[in-house]
């Protein structure tokens, strides 16, 4: 009798260990499939690292530090804006074509032969001091080193990912922002079809010293979700 209360013991410890284990499955593939436009640009930018040398144990780290970031943000967008969809489709919109822009800019031959390196937003945001006010930071920075026979050497580009169409005043004030002070040599903007009338127009209006250096073109198809409007 203590023998079968025994194996009965051992088989309900083994079928919830079972159950714990399908449930883990399931819980990471709702996530997988929730932020799949993430999942696979992250996939293919950390496909592209390796190709270019980087060591395993640096993807893992950069993947681990980005996870909870990233869920945290999404988390408080959707706080703020008391809508998970609107989050779901803006927030991770924008996150895909910040990473397409990455895969496609760094894919040039000008970035690769100028040895340039790219700075996320988190880290700039993470570089700056506590009352450094509220100044407009870019999706990015590239950073050229200072080498020799580089046309862009040891300038620092601000880049800018819109998908959609922000009032004309305020993307020209960012734009002013962005350029004088000089804070950045170039500020280079990829933008959706519907952006980018808006955007021009206000590169436009920019004083002639500082409207050279804005510089406007489309976000790689790989950029947008599929099935949402461009």
């Amino acid at each position: 009798m203590n023998v079968w209360r025994v194996l009965r013991l051992l088989a309900v410890l083994w079928l919830l260990k079972r159950a714990f284990r399908l449930l883990r499955a399931l819980i990471l593939t709702a996530i997988v499939v929730a932020l799949w436009p993430v999942t696979l640009t992250a996939a293919v930018a950390a496909f592209a690292a390796w190709l270019r040398g980087w060591p395993p144990a640096r993807l893992y780290w950069a993947a681990a530090w980005s996870a909870p970031v990233t869920a945290v943000y999404l988390i408080a967008a959707a706080l703020q804006a008391r809508s998970w969809r609107a989050v779901a489709l803006a927030r991770l919109a924008h996150i895909r074509a910040v990473l397409a822009a990455r895969l496609w800019l760094e894919s040039g031959q000008a970035y690769q032969d100028g040895r340039a390196w790219w700075r996320s937003e988190r880290r700039i945001r993470a570089a700056l001091a506590s009352n450094a006010g509220a100044a407009h930071l870019p999706d990015a920075e590239i950073h050229w080193p200072s080498i020799d026979a580089s046309p862009y050497a040891g300038q620092v580009w601000a880049v800018e990912a819109e998908l959609t169409p922000k009032p004309a005043a305020r993307t020209l004030r960012i734009m002013g922002g962005l350029l004088s002070p000089p804070r950045y040599a170039q500020v280079v903007y990829l933008t959706a079809p519907a952006a980018r009338p808006v955007v021009i127009r206000a590169a436009a209006e920019l004083p002639a010293p500082l409207r050279g250096r804005v510089s406007v073109r489309d976000l790689p198809s790989a950029a947008f979700l599929p099935g949402v409007p461009r």
